[in-house]
């Protein structure tokens, strides 16, 4: 296996480390993002990273944002290593696993769309029988089709802060109604744009976030889009509402930490041999099965 990429030092001035990325300012005001091969779980760093898993979310967000397009701009500068600054070109650790971006001021939103019932917003809907003050309808099970998608925003927090649903009018004030709607509309195109594509390869898009920011007057959107880490996906041909399905994203280490015990408090266990390549390989199938590429 690979030696995986955990943190990131090079010549230049690193602005900010987050989950798993981390961001360096370049001289001509762009930004380089970095996907290295951390994992968070339950808001947390784990103390096992995964070989190669940087380079499959920024392959899969290049896919997704030359697919959609035409529906959203995006950050992209750069994505071709060979086109990179020449001081960035001598760490060959960069390459497939970073790319040049806008330097934008970031929402502090997660714009979360759901299209199925599942996670956080399953668990909500037990309580409530609404998710982020949505009412959904009575009888739904565990991965029920939302008969209409659903933005579920959420707030964006750092590594060990818990994000927070929250409701569309506590969304507007953090960024105010016509921006709030602006996010809730675009969020909601982009998941339905996404999901039919999926759907034709034998793939659910159950539900996914995204993170937008303003570059001028121009809402564009950055960071990651549509991977196994910020996105639940599930294969159509083993769907069944209401029984156990796996999963071909982070979901399988969440169960896996759910299934040692862990109170979700403290530092997180390490992650076994096998978790790392299940992981690993099933992120490399939902790569290759969207795209038709192997990685």
């Amino acid at each position: 296996m690979e030696e995986p990429v955990i943190g990131v030092e090079i010549e230049a001035k690193k602005i900010y480390s987050g989950k798993v990325r981390e961001l360096f300012e370049l001289d001509n005001g762009n930004i380089l993002l970095v996907a290295t091969d951390r994992v968070s779980a339950f808001d947390f760093i784990l103390p096992t990273p995964i070989p190669g898993k940087g380079i499959i979310l920024t392959q899969m967000s290049l896919f997704w944002f030359d697919y959609l397009g035409d529906t959203i701009e995006n950050h992209l500068v750069e994505r071709d290593f060979e086109r990179f600054p020449s001081f960035l070109k001598k760490h060959d650790f960069l390459r497939g696993r970073s790319i040049i971006v806008k330097k934008a001021e970031r929402l502090p939103l997660e714009c979360v769309v759901r299209g199925y019932l599942s996670g956080s917003g399953w668990a909500e809907y037990m309580e409530k029988g609404e998710i982020c003050g949505v009412p959904l309808p009575e009888n739904l099970k565990e991965g029920s089709k939302i008969p209409d998608p659903v933005f579920t925003p959420a707030t964006k927090e750092e590594a060990g802060r818990h994000d927070m649903n929250i409701t569309f009018e506590e969304a507007s004030g953090i960024v105010g109604p016509r921006k709030a709607a602006l996010l809730k509309n675009i969020s909601l195109k982009i998941y339905s744009k996404a999901s039919e594509y999926a759907r034709q390869k034998g793939i659910i898009i159950a539900d996914t976030k995204f993170e937008f920011g303003m570059y001028g007057n121009r809402l564009i959107i950055i960071d990651e889009l549509l991977t196994p880490d910020s996105s639940r996906f599930w294969e159509a041909e083993k769907y069944s509402e209401g029984q156990p399905r796996e999963s071909l994203d982070k979901q399988y280490i969440r169960n896996y930490l759910l299934s040692t015990g862990w109170d979700r408090k403290s530092l997180p266990p390490a992650l076994p041999e096998e978790v790392v390549c299940q992981t690993i390989s099933k992120y490399r199938q939902i790569y290759r099965q969207l795209t038709g590429k192997p990685i």
